[in-house]
């Protein structure tokens, strides 16, 4: 077979490569991602421990191994009795294990531990009482809209019981031919009225600046005096001695 033969491309040398899309790309990513872990493990060992780093070396070295004859201290709690392993005391109840050494290794002062240990204790109870004025407030304003939602309505109950006591009234007194209410506001005004009416109101304010709890009251006590009528029962009765007899009382929770 010449040199310039072609190659036979369903040979076992083609066929055996492979050819997926974007292999050559992985391969080179993770060519250069064991290279750069390869260059930090020789840089940290090649670069130099600071003289913290040494000390706890040595100081980790010397405490995992265990102490020896030539240790005085051991030496003479080995004369003693004493064996490796065993407890101290004369009963066996002391300790095992000798004491664990707690370094210092910051430059703050004898106690800041305690300190920064208090202040956070501080500052946690700090945080509680302002969750719990909070949670008071929070109730305080629940309550509060509470007794507003329900003075609400019992304002506009009584609103209501007013005009009714009102339009009672104006059907009552025109019974007895009454032309003229004792005051303004004993009936219902009409809803549309002419601006001299208007400026009459004005002059009569001082019968407005009751309340709505303070117009009911006199409105049947009026109507309980000159009628004999009881809105809550909402009966009109022969006289004084018969309302007093049947009705149970002059106000809407006597007959509840």
């Amino acid at each position: 077979m010449g040199e310039d033969e072609e190659e036979d491309y369903m040979s076992d040398l083609f066929i055996k490569q492979d050819v997926r899309p974007g292999l050559p790309m992985v391969r080179r990513v993770k060519e250069a991602l064991q290279k750069e872990e390869k260059q930090k493990e020789a840089n940290e060992r090649n670069r130099q421990k600071s003289v913290k780093e040494e000390e706890k070396e040595r100081r980790d070295l010397v405490l995992k191994s265990a102490l020896g004859n030539e240790n005085k201290g051991f030496a003479l709690l080995q004369k003693m009795g004493y064996k490796s392993g065993q407890a101290l005391g004369k009963s066996g109840e002391g300790i095992v294990e000798p004491i664990p050494l707690n370094i210092k290794t910051g430059r703050s002062g004898l106690g800041h531990e305690e300190y920064k240990k208090r202040k956070a204790e501080e500052k946690l109870e700090n945080y509680r009482q302002k969750l719990h004025m909070k949670k008071q407030a929070n109730e305080q304003a629940a309550d509060q809209f509470r007794v507003r939602f329900k003075n609400k309505q019992e304002e506009r109950k009584m609103e209501g019981d007013l005009r009714k006591s009102q339009r009672a009234c104006q059907q009552l007194d025109m019974q007895k031919d009454i032309d003229v209410p004792k005051e303004t506001w004993y009936w219902l005004e009409p809803e549309e009225e002419d601006k001299k009416d208007e400026e009459d109101k004005d002059d009569e304010c001082t019968s407005s600046d009751l309340s709505v709890s303070e117009k009911l009251q006199l409105l049947t006590a009026y109507l309980r005096e000159e009628h004999f009528y009881c809105i809550w029962c909402g009966t009109t009765y022969e006289d004084s001695e018969d309302l007093s007899s049947n009705c149970p009382g002059d106000s809407a929770a006597d007959h509840d």
